[in-house]
């Protein structure tokens, strides 16, 4: 193999994004599927997603004209907030294209937060440099506009991860205690697993009305489940959502992640305080299951 098939690419982007959000951005699967096409024209298909240390990213990336890329991907480190290590095979046809080790490095700024990329390349097919630049460069630049028009949530809630999650993937249950405080919940249909939705009006306080639509995608049990909300039943996208459930000492920290599908969406919610509201909707969780 020629020296010119080995090579380290380093890509940087500041982000106007705490950096719990940005985060967040970068390894949940809900999220990596926004931002990851680099370019228009370009399709990414996940066929499995799992973004914990050991588990598999296996992908389509899709370009009329051209033979699909299959990208397998693998997470062998990750420390929150700080640094990210992964494994990723490229393939077409076949045919193994390259092999790269992916590191993500992640600070604080006073604006805000920086990732810091750096793919350390064996290109085993061709020289696929010029291939890694266009992928990763396309895909951070949208990855600092995800995720200043993302909104992250967190709560330890003081009860097992199986009681947490069953809490919310029963369909007696999620009813009763979704929405913020005073909110109720009218159910018209509600089939929770992936491929299914939950219809429903949320009943503010003064008596308005919000229809929701919440459209379940993959679902890892006790681990992670990802949905998109509408505005009503079958109605315009507002947001690419995901929870996920991780053990902490006993107890179970509850993330909630949103990409709003426009920036003045991002805006407005902001502006009524979604982010209180959220964590007064994990409250609501903790209290049900007898954990506030």
């Amino acid at each position: 193999m020629s020296a010119g098939r080995f090579a380290t690419l380093t890509f940087s982007r500041e982000v106007a994004a705490p950096l719990a959000t940005l985060w967040q951005v970068w390894i949940a699967p809900a999220a990596r599927a926004v931002w990851s096409p680099p370019s228009p024209g370009v399709t990414v298909v996940q066929l499995e997603a799992d973004s914990r240390i050991g588990g598999r990213d296996l992908s389509i990336c899709r370009f009329e004209g051209t033979p699909d890329v299959h990208v397998d991907g693998r997470w062998l480190e990750m420390q929150p907030g700080r640094v990210s290590v992964n494994s990723e095979v490229v393939a077409s046809e076949g045919v193994i294209e390259s092999a790269a080790l992916v590191t993500a490095n992640f600070e604080e700024t006073p604006t805000g937060s920086r990732i810091t990329v750096t793919v350390q390349l064996s290109s085993l097919a061709q020289d696929m440099v010029g291939g890694y630049e266009h992928g990763f460069g396309g895909g951070l630049d949208n990855l600092v506009g995800v995720a200043e028009r993302s909104m992250v949530i967190a709560r330890v809630i003081k009860a097992p991860v199986s009681v947490v999650w069953g809490a919310w993937v029963n369909a007696e249950s999620l009813p009763k205690w979704w929405g913020p405080d005073g909110f109720s919940c009218k159910t018209k249909r509600i089939d929770l697993r992936s491929g299914g939705e939950w219809i429903f009006d949320m009943i503010a306080p003064d008596g308005t009305v919000f229809p929701n639509h919440h459209r379940y995608g993959a679902m890892i049990p006790e681990a992670r489940l990802d949905y998109v909300l509408h505005w009503g039943e079958n109605g315009p996208k507002h947001a690419d959502a995901w929870a996920s459930f991780a053990e902490e000492d006993g107890a179970t920290r509850v993330t909630l992640g949103m990409v709003m599908a426009t920036k003045e969406e991002w805006q407005t919610a902001k502006g009524f305080g979604a982010e209180a509201l959220g964590l007064q909707t994990l409250g609501k969780l903790a209290r049900a299951i007898g954990a506030d």
